[in-house]
């Protein structure tokens, strides 16, 4: 069986980027006879907030998506410490005391995640009086689970690199887990079948096939989509000010002709999807 899922973060209000994504995975799902989950990714400390996620809910019926919630990463998060444990234990965690000042003064190189770690925190004893990020130590983890490969529906089959990542961070210093964590144990636990998300992401699944294989969980195949952008060709963002779904309802937008809309490739003011 077929199941999605859409997992935003009330952090800020839906905007059409996430309008277009929700509805490629709820017809992606719909479509096979499948399950659309909705699960809300609120472990972004004071950022999160409750009220967004229940605006969430009613922007996903303004859609005329019909979807199963499942619980929030919140209630997860003996889940998260624990695989986090267990990877520590097996020695593929490190802790690392270095702040982002730190990691950019000494001129890292630029990967597919940002700058990469240098791993420095890797050959010196820890600070125990520091707040710490646990990263995984990527080509230890490589070299007990080997050569990896996903499908993505658009793309085809990848083989994963994710070296050139570096040795990314798997529990933040001010939350319980990354995303990569997060998501990596959640879809499994939600029987996700076929992750579907923004191209943006795309770049991020080899390291989650690394924490599959290591914590031997089920693999799914992705469906990563072109992402809506503006007039400039800047991707919609929270943080830019978007236009958000909870405006165009409350004004009286028609919905379910917004979704027909994003289902047919016809955006309003300017918005349109990047090119391939």
């Amino acid at each position: 069986m077929t199941v999605t899922r859409f997992a935003p973060s009330p952090n800020g209000p839906l905007h059409l980027g996430h309008a277009y994504s929700a509805v490629v995975a709820h017809d992606l799902a719909k479509r096979a006879g499948g399950r659309f989950l909705l699960r809300i990714e609120d472990i972004d400390g004071p950022r999160s907030r409750p009220e967004l996620a229940e605006a969430f809910r009613r922007d996903l019926a303004w859609l005329g998506l019909e979807w199963e919630e499942v619980p929030a990463q919140s209630t997860r998060l003996a889940t998260y410490a624990a695989a986090a444990q267990e990877l520590l234990a097996r020695g593929y965690l490190y802790r690392c005391t270095c702040t982002r000042a730190e990691i950019v003064s000494l001129g890292p190189r630029i990967g597919s995640q940002g700058a990469v770690y240098p791993g420095t925190c890797k050959t010196r004893p820890p600070e125990p009086d520091k707040p710490a990020a646990l990263r995984l130590d990527m080509a230890r983890a490589l070299a007990d689970v080997g050569p990896l490969e996903w499908e993505d529906a658009v793309a085809g089959v990848q083989r994963a690199d994710p070296l050139e990542a570096g040795d990314v961070v798997i529990v933040r210093k001010d939350s319980p887990a990354s995303y990569h964590l997060a998501a990596t144990l959640d879809d499994a636990a939600d029987s996700v079948t076929l992750v579907t998300r923004g191209e943006d992401l795309f770049a991020a699944t080899p390291i989650h096939r690394v924490l599959q294989a290591l914590l031997d969980l089920p693999v799914p195949r992705w469906h990563h989509h072109r992402l809506l952008v503006d007039a400039s060709g800047q991707k919609l963002a929270k943080r830019r000010g978007s236009p958000s779904l909870a405006d165009r309802r409350e004004a009286g937008e028609d919905g379910l002709l917004l979704a027909e809309q994003l289902r047919l490739h016809r955006f309003p003011g300017g918005i349109s999807l990047a090119s391939a």
